[in-house]
């Protein structure tokens, strides 16, 4: 495995050095010369007319090196405020052009969360005599809203207590659990009127506190990661007030006695279809502005106001235009202009028909491994697929690895857990990145040198060699459904009596509109399924109605999922489960119920920041009961290839998470840089 990873991220890295090397810029010119001297003013006049029309197209050329239209396959939602209503990567990609100066950063050489330089001017750690840790957070003084508004502390608090409100759940988004933010069950449950674990000291000092009970955090700083949103937009009539003892929501208009700050006021501001501020985000902080939004295409401008990102780059193109793609099609129009970047591409003959092209110098091309993978969810609410068993026995019926295959090519990896080949602990378990282990400087400090060979062997010990890789087995997917009760009746389809109710396997799995994974399946998955007694239908659904029946925003009427998710940086699996009054854990989007898999996500994720080798072997663990009890199938991570026009100079989309990063600092231009 160690070896196969190895190679196809060598294989990334040389495909992109010769994509790049050989991408060439064509030139052409015309001269012009004159018939005859008896003609000569003639001559002249069209000599003067053609270098007007030169003159014109110069223009008009300067003028689309001021424009970009990127394409994606994966349609848009319009959820471009937050992922409290989903998070498909389009949208989460627009929220990045949008929403800016988040307080932490992921320094990826570091390996942690770092305060961005941009927006904080200063940090100080503090902790009290009960284990609490506080920050005092001063912000920089030149931040500025897209209209010329200063930003404040006051508006990072709003987002701390917007995010935790118990109105979103009403409204069907999945509020932050900001849990380890001190007193935030007492605010949520209404105990207290603030949020003890955000103070405002002035219009430029947050302090803000970590509670001791969930402490240690791996990733603590990214705890606190926080982007300003604008509370006169999203919540007109409401200010933010700390008296004290934490922050909170209060009518700007004491003499009201009504709160403003309801269910239906968020209703109206953020959820209209036509003004709210998740689709039609008015006054934002990000690299560039939205100008529209029709369902289908959005239209950017560049935000003169953003100062830059952690780096200090700021955006260069003027206008962005983001739209659907159609992999049949979205090759030959990036060709031919009407796309000058597409992001995203993954399907093999997409990507040859795109790499033929990079290698003839009509595009560019980067390549990058994704930080997730594609996956069948089960609805572990539905008798059909609540046994282990079940989902065991049905993925011994799929060839993932000709799924795999068939969909990727040579550009993906069968996976068996929870995880993307590019998140650093799989890279280091994987032995495709070195341990963070510190050879000693003196060679010959026998003490240091053994404890450095020490520790460097624990590292060589982790491996994922535990995992099952399930793979078509027909006679133990029979033996794991007759263990557990489900007999053939006289169609040759399995059933089960279950609470006095017989239960037939009778299936439903849903995919993406468009995606040819459906003509995948039959060959690699519903005659397996079949010859065990499993009944399969699927059905193809338009990605956004997809998504809502998977975040439970519509009926669930599906026993099975195909989907792609990518990881966020903070990896934290136990976030994903939603825990009752009496610690029983659910996976919101699976439902299932597991403890033992919440209790090794739980305790991952509270491991002391910089212990990457403990870290590293609770994230295993974690990944063995999930390969067991598959609340998800896991199917493949791969590979994604974005490809462009030549014209676009230093967009570095291997070095980002989203294209929406990359572009920042990237530019349009016919001259070499």
């Amino acid at each position: 495995m160690k070896k196969l990873i190895a190679l196809l991220l060598a294989l990334i890295m040389a495909v992109t050095a010769v994509a790049f090397a050989e991408g060439e810029e064509a030139a052409t010119g015309a001269a012009t010369e004159a018939a005859t001297e008896a003609a000569a003013d003639e001559a002249a006049d069209e000599a003067a007319d053609e270098a007007a029309d030169e003159e014109a197209d110069e223009e008009e050329a300067a003028a689309d090196l001021d424009h970009l239209t990127v394409g994606n396959v994966t349609a848009m939602r319009g959820e471009f405020f937050t992922d409290m209503w989903g998070n498909s990567t389009s949208d989460s990609d627009v929220r990045a052009l949008l929403h800016g100066y988040d307080l932490f950063y992921w320094n990826g050489e570091a390996g942690a969360f770092e305060p961005d330089p941009t927006v904080v001017a200063e940090i100080e750690y503090r902790s009290d005599a009960e284990g609490n840790k506080s920050y005092v957070i001063s912000l920089q003084n030149d931040l500025y809203w897209s209209d010329g508004t200063r930003i404040t502390a006051w508006d990072y608090a709003f987002s701390y207590l917007l995010g935790v409100s118990p109105e979103i759940e009403k409204l069907g988004g999945k509020p932050y659990r900001r849990e380890k933010l001190l007193g935030y069950e007492d605010y949520v449950s209404g105990k207290t009127e603030y949020l003890a674990g955000v103070s405002v000291l002035d219009s430029h000092r947050l302090y803000l506190t970590l509670d001791h009970r969930f402490l240690p955090f791996f990733y603590e700083l990214g705890l606190l990661m926080c982007k300003p949103y604008p509370i006169s937009v999203i919540a007109p009539g409401v200010e933010v007030r700390d008296d004290g003892e934490g922050v909170y929501l209060a009518n700007i208009d004491d003499r009201n006695n009504k709160p403003v700050f309801t269910a239906e006021l968020l209703k109206k501001t953020i959820l209209d279809p036509k003004t709210g501020y998740m689709s039609h985000p008015s006054l934002t902080c990000g690299p560039y502005k939205l100008l529209s939004w029709d369902g289908t295409t959005a239209e950017f401008e560049l935000n003169t106001k953003f100062k830059g990102d952690y780096k200090g780059k700021k955006p260069i193109i003027k206008y962005l235009t983001y739209t659907l793609a159609d992999n049949d099609t979205m090759i030959d129009k990036l060709a031919n202009g009407e796309f000058g970047l597409l992001n995203k591409a993954m399907r093999t003959d997409v990507v040859q028909a795109g790499m033929q092209l990079t290698g003839e110098g009509v595009m560019s091309m980067g390549a990058y491994p994704r930080s997730g993978l594609s996956f069948i969810s089960f609805a572990c609410e539905k008798p059909t697929v609540a046994d282990k068993a079940v989902r065991q026995a049905i993925a011994w019926c799929l060839d993932r690895d000709k799924v795999m295959t068939e969909y990727t090519g040579a550009n993906g990896l069968t996976v068996d857990g929870y995880y993307g080949i590019v998140q650093w602990m799989y890279r280091i378990v994987s032995g495709t990145e070195q341990p963070p282990v510190k050879e000693p400087e003196d060679s010959k400090d026998t003490k240091a040198v053994k404890e450095y060979e020490a520790e460097l062997a624990e590292w060589e010990e982790l491996s994922l060699d535990n995992l099952v890789h399930y793979s078509v087995d027909l006679n133990k997917a029979r033996s794991l459904l007759e263990k557990d009760g489900w007999k053939l009746n006289n169609e040759g389809i399995r059933e089960k009596k279950i609470a006095g109710k017989v239960v037939k396997l009778e299936l439903k799995l849903i995919y993406p509109e468009g995606n040819r994974i459906g003509e995948i399946f039959k060959e690699t998955f519903v005659n397996y399924l079949k010859s065990v007694g499993i009944k399969l239908e699927m059905e193809a659904v338009p990605m956004q109605q997809l998504l809502s029946r998977f975040y439970k925003q519509e009926d669930r009427d599906f026993d099975m999922v195909y989907l792609a998710s990518n990881f966020d940086i903070v990896f934290d699996p136990s976030e994903n489960f939603i825990v009752d009054g009496k610690g029983n854990p659910n996976w919101a989007y699976t439902n299932d119920t597991d403890k033992e898999l919440y209790r090794r996500a739980f305790d991952m994720s509270h491991t002391e920041p910089g212990e990457a080798l403990e870290y590293c072997k609770k994230w295993i663990s974690f990944q063995e009961r999930f390969n067991d009890t598959l609340p998800m199938l896991p199917i493949y991570a791969n590979v994604y290839f974005d490809f462009s026009t030549p014209l676009l100079r230093e967009y570095y989309i291997e070095e980002n998470v989203t294209w929406g990063q990359a572009i920042i600092g990237a530019y349009l231009s016919e001259e070499e840089p």
